[in-house]
């Protein structure tokens, strides 16, 4: 499993359609008015690579497994969210769950699509959800921080609810945070505010390449590092169509690589993520880890057992592998090292672990 995103935004901008289309399914209802999605929606999506369709050829696997990435369709929070205002306590608790939070913001004119707002506006939109989730913590730290609560925390806890306290009272970045406190450290106190976030800007057809001037007024204001400019429709569609029928409808619409596979990718950079893979007969994988991961935390990611009995780890580059056609070239080549439990796993290397409680399975 890659990590789990929660899509929100305020109702009815599009994010059961972006969430239809990253899971490919029709699981969650679309409709044109607020509240739509009541409960949320959970669906799972490959990360599709490549690179693990070359493995399966170069393996001869029997079959071949994409890491994958779970995503949360939440219902849509208006302002007083926090206050319970709308279905805000539902969708609240819902944010708490996530890894990172995908911010759906209304970037398109309609007279046919309902809106809670009466223009369209992506800063106010995004400053709206901002607002209902830092009054959400200002709630939950103050309670936490009570004399009754505060002795269960730790004092690192403890520095992490004040230092973002402080920021939000005193209307200053609150990104801050993250250059003053480890990021499991962060994870743990479970703020909606410090949540990485990624914004998607859901656009009409005609926008698709260039933006519009709501997409500009908000890259202006947000920054365009975290921004993708989407259209969730024609991402819809392009999920409906056979492989040559997406890369035709693709040229004609300009788009270089699908929306979806954009926004992977940003997840994937903002979550600080890479990819490794086991490659042999039985089967090829592609596996999620933190980058800088050292060997024995990336065997733990298969099985516990490997990470407590890591002896050794067999690595090939994925180019090397490709190359030398498998595991047998590489080895004779010179190409496969055996590595210790300081090694770094690397994006892309093809590993099989050495452990003293299973046997091997992967190429042999």
């Amino acid at each position: 499993m890659g990590f789990k995103c929660g899509i929100v935004g305020l109702p009815n901008v599009g994010k059961s359609t972006l969430f239809n289309a990253l899971t490919n399914s029709n699981k969650a209802q679309a409709e044109n008015f607020p509240f739509c999605t009541i409960d949320p929606n959970l669906g799972i999506a490959p990360v599709v690579d490549e690179r693990l369709d070359n493995l399966l050829k170069i393996s001869n696997s029997k079959k071949k497994i994409y890491t994958s990435i779970s995503f949360v369709d939440i219902a849509g929070l208006v302002k007083g969210a926090s206050k319970g205002e709308g279905l805000g306590n539902k969708f609240l608790s819902h944010i708490r769950e996530v890894d990172t939070i995908i911010h759906m913001i209304r970037c398109f004119d309609s007279k046919d699509i309902q809106n809670v707002n009466a223009d369209v506006n992506p800063v106010r939109d995004l400053e709206i959800i901002q607002t209902e989730m830092k009054l959400a913590d200002i709630e939950s730290i103050q309670k936490r921080l009570d004399k009754k609560n505060k002795k269960n925390l730790s004092n690192e806890q403890i520095n992490i609810l004040e230092t973002t306290l402080d920021l939000i009272n005193n209307d200053k970045n609150i990104d801050e945070i993250h250059n003053l406190y480890e990021k499991k450290e962060i994870e743990m106190s479970g703020l909606l505010s410090l949540k990485p976030a990624l914004y998607v800007c859901n656009v009409e057809e005609a926008s698709i390449i260039k933006g519009n001037i709501y997409t500009q007024n908000f890259i202006q204001k947000f920054g365009k590092k975290n921004t993708i400019i989407i259209s969730a429709e024609i991402e819809n569609q392009l999920n409906s169509l056979n492989d040559e029928e997406k890369i035709n409808y693709m040229k004609m619409l300009g788009i270089k690589e699908a929306g979806i596979k954009v926004l992977t990718k940003k997840g994937y950079d903002l979550l600080n993520l890479e990819t490794f893979f086991t490659s042999g007969p039985k089967e090829s994988r592609a596996w999620t880890i933190d980058k800088n991961c050292l060997a024995p935390k990336a065997a733990g990611k298969i099985h516990s057992d490997f990470e407590k009995g890591f002896i050794k780890v067999e690595t090939v580059s994925y180019n090397d592998f490709v190359d030398n056609k498998g595991w047998i070239n590489s080895k004779n080549s010179g190409k496969m090292r055996l590595e210790g439990k300081e090694y770094i796993v690397k994006d892309g290397d093809v590993l099989n672990f050495r452990f003293n409680t299973w046997p091997n399975f992967f190429h042999t």
